[in-house]
């Protein structure tokens, strides 16, 4: 999971470079990347709170 969540951040980061530098429009993959954050934090809730 920790994994995942770096991996994440690290699409974060090369799409604000990418919009920095003018490379391209990526309000739709922001968006998107968004969404998989959300999805992969209730996951990872979910399974942690499975063990309490």
């Amino acid at each position: 999971m920790n994994i995942s969540e770096g991996s994440v951040e690290e699409c974060r980061y090369y799409l604000s470079l990418s919009k920095d530098l003018g490379y391209a429009d990526v309000s739709k993959a922001m968006g998107l990347l968004e969404e998989v954050s959300k999805l992969l934090r209730a996951y990872t809730a979910s399974i942690l709170n499975s063990y309490s």
